[in-house]
């Protein structure tokens, strides 16, 4: 399959789920509205914001969502029983500390008094 054709398909059917996504939130929003469960002024405040975020336009939600990403990552990679990259860096600086301190006390060591 041609690689700029697939592109296309994929922007294609996001850009139709993004639609599909906005048209079901107004729809649900309007029926909150209708029922009383949303004033009409926070229907339209949620709606901009859903929609903002699904373009990428919300910065504190996105930190939000990367915040619980990593914490579910955590939890997946703990109950894995593997270490993330910052922790292995963490792990591979002590053991260079401690390597220098065994070297120091073993030149300290052969040094005659």
């Amino acid at each position: 399959m041609d690689r700029d054709n697939l592109l296309q398909q994929l922007i294609l059917r996001g850009l139709g789920t993004s639609s599909l996504v906005a048209d079901r939130l107004r729809n649900v929003t309007q029926a909150w509205v209708t029922s009383g469960r949303l004033d009409p002024g926070e229907a339209s405040v949620l709606v901009d914001d859903v929609m903002r975020s699904l373009r990428g336009e919300n910065p504190e939600l996105e930190k939000q969502a990367e915040r619980t990403m990593e914490r579910n990552i955590d939890h997946f990679l703990q109950d894995l029983g593997l270490a993330r990259q910052r922790e292995v860096d963490e792990l591979r600086g002590r053991i260079d500390r401690l390597e220098q301190l065994l070297r120091n006390r073993r030149e300290a060591a052969e040094v005659p008094d």
